[in-house]
């Protein structure tokens, strides 16, 4: 039994496992192969986060997706090459956005490079996307073209925050549908459409996808709070730090405007106040870790789970079935 892919995922199945992990080395190839350019700088500038790892979730869903066609069809590995090129392509725009100054333990590439190229640098990640989906067909390229507008879309409703009246737990969660839970729809629906595998089939592993990507960045929201590094991987408290309101936050300011408690609106108050001080962003953290906002995130994150996880019900059982199955149980272990 070896371990393959985000989480510590464990396959059980032998023949299954050589199947993820030679598909898994053949993305791998391919993402190197993507980022090749004439101009040695923009082959550094492209494959610097392609060199520094990554979790490669996306290409292992499209892995497991295609088990249930036929595993080996010549369109799964560019279309895992073209889900994951398009993810780094988001990680190099994101870093300008948030001035962020690592990425996957390394300098981002704003950092390294300036703003400017790590804008065009993502745009060659998705020039070369756009290329290989072009050698896909028709269907696949609109789908990208779909998902892409539903990942910006997504992203500038965060930027923009909720409209007056709405809901901004809504409003959240409709972002992360955007931002995460597209991408990862759409390479659970390459993977088992470039398999050929029914279209019911298909329609089942997309609804799984979306589920799964929102119930991933839901944990993430939660281990950023409740974890400590060596646990989480990155600093406590990353999010507080720089003022972005994920699921805990906000479900602290829905208790606050709902209950009126007094302790509720002085975390709130502190949580507004500027946490770039050590000592302040400690006591914040502190105090949100043992707040009841924090559970009810973790439970919103297991209900996003569990509901990836019924939507594998029609799927006949298989080595892929368990090991998609397995990766809800991972993001509910995530969450705690």
């Amino acid at each position: 039994m070896t371990v393959v892919g985000p989480f510590g995922l464990s396959v059980r199945d032998q023949a299954l496992e050589a199947d993820v992990q030679a598909g898994l080395a053949a993305v791998e190839e391919g993402l190197l192969d993507a980022t090749k350019s004439e101009v040695p700088f923009i082959t550094q500038a492209a494959q610097h986060l392609v060199r520094a790892g990554g979790k490669r979730f996306r290409p292992l869903l499209v892995m497991l997706a295609a088990q249930f066609g036929d595993p080996y069809a010549p369109g799964i590995v560019p279309s895992a090459v073209v889900v994951e090129l398009t993810h780094l392509a988001t990680l190099y725009h994101d870093d300008v956005m948030d001035e962020a100054e690592v990425r996957r333990g390394v300098d981002s590439a704003n950092t390294r490079w300036g703003n400017s190229v790590a804008v065009l640098t993502g745009d060659f990640l998705f020039a070369r996307a756009s290329h290989i989906l072009a050698d896909l067909g028709p269907e696949a390229v609109r789908i990208q073209a779909e998902a892409f507008e539903r990942l910006v879309t997504g992203q500038i409703l965060e930027t923009a925050g909720p409209r007056d009246g709405r809901d901004p737990v809504e409003h959240y969660l409709d972002v992360l549908s955007g931002k995460t839970g597209s991408l990862v729809a759409v390479a659970c629906r390459f993977g088992a459409m470039m398999s050929g595998a029914d279209e019911t089939v298909v329609d089942v592993l997309t609804q799984y996808g979306e589920r799964l990507g929102v119930a991933f960045q839901l944990a993430d929201d939660v281990l950023d709070i409740a974890s400590d590094s060596h646990e989480s991987g990155k600093t406590p408290g990353t999010d507080l730090r720089e003022g972005i309101a994920t699921l805990p936050v906000l479900r602290l300011r829905e208790r606050a405007e709902r209950l009126g408690l007094p302790e509720d609106a002085a975390l709130c108050e502190l949580l507004d106040s500027d946490l770039t001080d050590d000592a302040r962003h400690a006591e914040a953290l502190s105090r949100l870790r043992v707040h009841p906002a924090l559970e009810q995130a973790r439970r919103d994150t297991i209900r996003y789970a569990e509901d990836a996880r019924a939507a594998l019900a029609p799927l006949p059982e298989c080595g892929a079935k368990a090991a998609l199955t397995e990766m809800c149980d991972a993001v509910v272990h995530r969450a705690g």
